[in-house]
């Protein structure tokens, strides 16, 4: 029973009952007073202050320095870059001015917005270059092979063009890609002489998707294509450079070192340990490929933070570990500082080893900040290092900030670093009674944080999966647990003893070791794939949940108070927007060749009058739908004939693909929408999308309205940037496109003819 204790009305009563009922106001409940809200804002303020406090300013940084080259990417055009630069220097200046005033913090991150966008605008206008526009044929070109990449069915390379000439453009590049039959490409380093097809780089699919031009741009290539007939090799006119030299002796290595794996290992065994040692992941068959994705453990593919932090994690604790054997050492000099430089050296060495592309040079400045903070006796995993980190790979790199890799490695790096900060001290505390011991003792706490590690690192990279790829990975966290121990103990140590052996022909036995650990992990992959629900997919829902998502996980992140609470909140409302987002019930390809009609069963439906299987496999991708490009389902009540297609949206609604000009007198009749590949009549009672429209925005997106259709482009009108440039008579593109109303029949005479008149008339 509860203890008996004084009421606020001042008679006895019990402890946490009821006021006395004259007490009680005729709503029946007490009126809370302003007072009441004090102390809830004194803790608000206590929080806040104590975010805000020494120490707690740098994290931040990379923050606002990422948010200015992302309102950079967003910007209509390209920006001046002398006001760009001016305005951030004179803001840098301001916050040093100003570095003991109250108003400092807010300062510094407005300084930090100013130079990533001044640095991302600077980057851009340092790789200035040339971007095709429109396909040209049968070019012939000479340049320098400056990377190559072996792929399962066609070799790809890229060209530093040094001639140019077509007959119908005078069009100059500075660097084309080109594919070319299996087996057939140049060596790095080589000066060739050929003809090729070119075409303008790969836009987005469907506004808000991926822009593949974006990132040839910031590579420097202008244009891809293939190649026609034979390729030349020849003398060069000039020396190719140092770079070129340099780039040619990584292939040859790469090469010896895939020429050597075969030996012990083959079929998927050896496709997977070369893409963990050389980045060369194409000739992984695709079942594998498929269920590797589809379990979680993709990224094991992907040389990434992962293999970079195994790689420097083995040989740190390998050269330690020897270096303790002698006590004379052990006491008088520090083997941690020798080991983490030797750690530093291997990470370069395998930088090098797997081609250096983007994502491993962003994993290699990461794993290079936390060895030089064991160098210079700093804590290697705090939220400094993760910042300084990122402050290095988007100076850099600005352009990494709107790529996957970045956004994902990050986002699994943030979360790992909350981990370490948060929560695992409380996991490796001092046992306080028996069973905590004998858990410790047997392993599960070790178990207990490898599995909060992979819970983490996959919730925290699920926003961007969803995003970039359409896809989650329900049962993520069981593959990464059953497969990643073996893959970092057995899988990488091996396969890195078989490099250090391989010069002394003793690497056989580490290939084979390396091979078992591969078939374990293709084992879990194809059991984890065949699990019931394991496909996850995830329908396209735009910028707009995944800027919330990544806000998100940056206050969880980074906030200590329960003030990071907040994130969570804005979690969920990013999930639920997410779900919410309608789909298109129109797709319209670039040429207008391609068009997809969500019809009465809620799936899309293809009309087409040329095939595109790499653009079908994306609009299903974003519409959560599991259909092959090829499912004939896809065409299930289309009608097509020579002159266009024809099918039923939602609401009963014609949808035309008209490719003849005699097709548009009935399509115009019958068709709430037509896409035309000719200009339709004046009196067409239908909407009409030409290929005039579609040369000047690109693929479109189309929701239908009650007066017509919402629509979404690639290229919105008055957008201009250099990867992406706005078409010459380009103007504001109407966002609606609405059925025209119906032109009146001109008046006919009705007077019947004599002969035709009847008697009984």
């Amino acid at each position: 029973m509860a203890e008996q204790g004084t009421t606020p009305g001042g008679k006895r009563g019990y402890a946490g009952t009821w006021p006395p009922r004259a007490a009680v106001p005729a709503g029946g409940y007490l009126p809370v007073s302003a007072s009441s809200w004090r102390p809830f804002v004194e803790t608000l303020r206590q929080w806040a202050r104590a975010e805000t406090g020494a120490g707690r300013l740098l994290p931040w940084v990379p923050v606002a320095f990422g948010t200015g080259i992302a309102f950079y990417f967003a910007a209509e055009h390209e920006p001046v870059l002398s006001v760009s630069v001016i305005v951030a220097i004179a803001l840098c200046l301001v916050a040093v001015l100003l570095r003991r005033h109250r108003i400092f913090p807010a300062i510094v991150m407005l300084a930090a917005v100013a130079a990533g966008f001044a640095t991302a605008t600077w980057k851009t206008a340092r790789i200035a270059h040339g971007v095709l526009a429109r396909p040209m044929f049968s070019v012939a070109l000479t340049g320098f092979v400056e990377t190559r990449d072996i792929r399962e069915k066609t070799d790809r390379f890229v060209l530093r063009v040094v001639s140019m000439e077509s007959p119908r453009d005078n069009t100059k590049l500075e660097r084309v890609r080109l594919s070319v039959k299996k087996g057939t490409a140049p060596e790095v380093g080589s000066f060739v002489e050929l003809k090729a097809r070119l075409m303008p780089p790969l836009g987005p699919q469907r506004p808000g998707s991926y822009d593949f031009g974006r990132d040839l741009y910031f590579q420097g290539i202008g244009a891809s294509g293939f190649v026609m007939g034979a390729i030349k090799t020849s003398e060069p006119p000039a020396a190719g450079g140092f770079a070129l030299r340099y780039a040619a002796i990584l292939p040859g290595l790469r090469d010896a070192l895939a020429a050597r794996i075969p030996t012990t290992l083959d079929g998927d065994q050896r496709a997977i340990a070369t893409a963990l040692l050389t980045g060369r992941r194409d000739a992984i068959t695709t079942p594998v490929n498929d269920a590797m994705f589809i379990s979680g453990l993709g990224h094991v593919l992907s040389i990434s933070g992962y293999h970079m932090a195994v790689v420097a994690g083995v040989v740190f604790f390998t050269i330690r570990a020897l270096l303790a054997l002698f006590p004379a050492l052990t006491a008088g000099h520090p083997i941690k500082k020798w080991a983490a430089a030797a750690a530093l050296v291997a990470a370069a060495f395998y930088l090098l080893l797997s081609g250096a592309e983007v994502a491993t040079q962003r994993s290699f400045f990461m794993t290079a900040v936390v060895l030089i903070a064991v160098i210079v006796d700093r804590r290697a995993i705090t939220f400094r290092t993760l910042a300084v980190a990122a402050l290095i790979v988007l100076a850099i790199a600005p352009e990494a900030l709107v790529h996957p890799s970045f956004q994902m490695s990050f986002a699994a790096t943030l979360g790992l670093v909350a981990l370490v900060q948060i929560g695992l001290p409380n996991l490796l505390a001092s046992p306080d009674h028996s069973v905590t011991a004998r858990l410790a003792l047997w392993g599960g706490r070790e178990l207990m944080v490898l599995t909060l590690a992979s819970l983490v690192a996959g919730l925290a990279t699920t926003p961007y999966a969803a995003f970039h790829f359409h896809r989650v990975t329900p049962y993520g966290l069981l593959a990464n647990l059953a497969a990643m121990p073996v893959v970092s103990a057995v899988v990488m140590p091996a396969g890195l003893l078989g490099l250090l052996a391989m010069p002394f022909g003793f690497d056989g036995v580490f290939w084979a070791i390396m091979g078992f650990g591969i078939d374990w992990m293709i084992l879990v992959t194809q059991w984890v794939a065949a699990l019931p629900g394991a496909v996850g997919r995830m329908a396209a829902f735009g910028v707009g949940p995944m800027i919330a998502a990544s806000a998100g996980l940056i206050l969880l992140g980074l906030l200590r108070t329960p003030l990071r609470w907040s994130g969570a909140v804005l979690l969920v409302v990013a999930s639920v927007w997410a779900v919410r987002v309608p789909q298109p019930d129109v797709l319209v390809s670039a040429d207008g060749r391609n068009v997809a009609v969500r019809g009465g069963d809620g799936r899309l439906h293809l009309m087409h009058s040329a095939k595109d299987a790499f653009l079908v496999k994306e609009w299903l991708a974003a519409d959560a739908d599991a259909r092959a490009a090829t499912d004939p389902s896809l065409g299930e009540g289309v009608s097509c004939d020579p002159s266009g297609c024809v099918t039923q949206g939602t609401g009963g609604a014609f949808v035309a693909l008209a490719t003849r000009p005699e097709a548009l007198a009935d399509d115009c009749e019958r068709a709430a929408l037509i896409v035309a590949t000719r200009p339709a009549p004046r009196d067409c009672s239908a909407s009409v999308i030409d290929t005039e429209r579609l040369r000047r925005h690109g693929a479109l997106m189309l929701r239908r309205i009650r007066d017509g259709y919402a629509i979404e482009a690639v290229r919105p009108g008055g957008i201009d940037r250099p990867w992406s440039p706005a078409v010459p008579g380009d103007g504001e593109s109407e966002p609606i496109l609405r059925v025209p109303a119906a032109a009146p029949r001109p008046a006919v005479d009705a007077t019947p003819s004599e002969v035709d008149v009847q008697g009984e008339d």
